[in-house]
């Protein structure tokens, strides 16, 4: 199966089969049999794309319940170090930190059900990400925890002085002083 399981229920990793020959490559991004086939039953609503450059730190990022999302992310160019926290309280990896470098090299993809506070750092020259969402963009419904909460102990592969980061997202509370309504 192209689905491989993580330690933090429902989070996974898709790769996807390609196929490669002399004149390049082909490969499905999404099949929703595929993911049918694996329990994830998810109509997708709204696709984002976005070009960050070498340093840039966007995240940790949430929308409230019942806006919440559920993403399926992937890189179209450069390299992403893919990081999400669970903040599903009663999760038996609630509080606790996974990431994942995805590249268009190695095509990854990280499927991120609802209930996680998602970011990514750039770790190419630049980098263009996309990811489908399965419920709008509702501002209303934002929320975040703090990029570099020392209790999350984050390491976002960019050195201090090269970080790139919105004031938005410096402004966001420690997982500890945060408030979401995810129950697991």
């Amino acid at each position: 199966m192209p689905f491989l399981k993580t330690d933090f229920p429902g989070l996974m990793v898709f790769e996807p089969r390609v196929f490669e020959d002399s004149r390049g490559y082909f490969f499905e991004s999404y099949n929703q049999s595929v993911f049918n086939s694996e329990g994830i039953n998810i109509q997708f609503v709204q696709d984002n794309q976005a070009l960050s450059s070498f340093g840039v730190i966007r995240g940790l990022h949430y929308q409230l319940a019942p806006h919440a999302q559920t993403k399926l992310v992937r890189v179209l160019s450069g390299s992403i170090l893919d990081v999400v926290v669970d903040i599903r309280k009663g999760s038996p990896s609630y509080g606790k930190v996974f990431s994942v470098e995805l590249s268009a090299a190695n095509k990854k993809q990280l499927f991120i059900p609802k209930g996680f506070a998602h970011g990514y750092s750039v770790l190419s020259e630049t980098a263009e990400v996309f990811y489908k969402c399965d419920t709008f963009y509702h501002k209303e419904s934002e929320g975040g925890i703090m990029y570099n909460d020392p209790a999350l102990a984050i390491n976002w592969q960019v050195p201090a002085d090269k970080a790139i980061i919105s004031e938005k997202d410096l402004k966001h509370p420690a997982l500890k002083d945060h408030s979401s309504n995810f129950t697991f």
